[in-house]
């Protein structure tokens, strides 16, 4: 499948399984990607922050269904260094159903290649680039969208489009 985007030399390519990681949800309970991986595919949803617009909007597309990627075919997984606080808020306020993961540690946006330092200009630890990953359910990964401009969302109709090959 396609791979766009900027790639980190240390992230995942196609075909290869996905790295796996365990991080805390909104209700601080861990959650690893083999829950998500064997009965549907795992579309990964890494985002800068909560609350800054860009990311709401995208959050609110998958939230919407997103066309035909809504469990059980495909399971959507939003990823932020946010904390498990703000996430929380940030699912109730937008009313956001599927599973968001406070990568606060930084340790899945490694492992994924998509950790921005410094972010735009400021001295933050660190940030998720947004970029989406689809894994199919054998745990491999199938496509890859990275960006290093976070005003930019995800080519949408792409990603649709490369979740409904997989589900084939």
């Amino acid at each position: 499948m396609k791979q766009s985007g900027v790639a980190s030399r240390n992230a995942p390519r196609i075909g290869q399984k996905a790295p796996e990681f365990s991080l805390p949800d909104t209700e601080g309970k861990q959650r690893s990607l083999g829950e998500f991986v064997g009965q549907a595919v795992a579309l990964l949803a890494f985002f800068p922050f909560a609350f800054s617009g860009v990311c709401d909007k995208e959050m609110c597309v998958f939230r919407d269904g997103f066309g035909e990627l809504s469990a059980p075919t495909t399971q959507v997984v939003g990823i932020s260094v946010d904390s498990v606080f703000t996430l929380k808020a940030f699912a109730q306020t937008y009313g956001l159903q599927f599973p968001l993961l406070s990568d606060f540690n930084r340790h899945a946006s490694k492992v994924y290649g998509v950790l921005q330092e410094p972010w735009v200009g400021f001295d933050y630890g660190g940030v998720a680039k947004r970029s989406i990953f689809l894994i199919d359910k054998k745990g491999a990964l199938r496509y890859r969208w990275v960006t290093d401009e976070p005003s930019i969302e995800p080519p949408y109709d792409e990603v649709s489009e490369a979740a409904a090959r997989l589900r084939q």
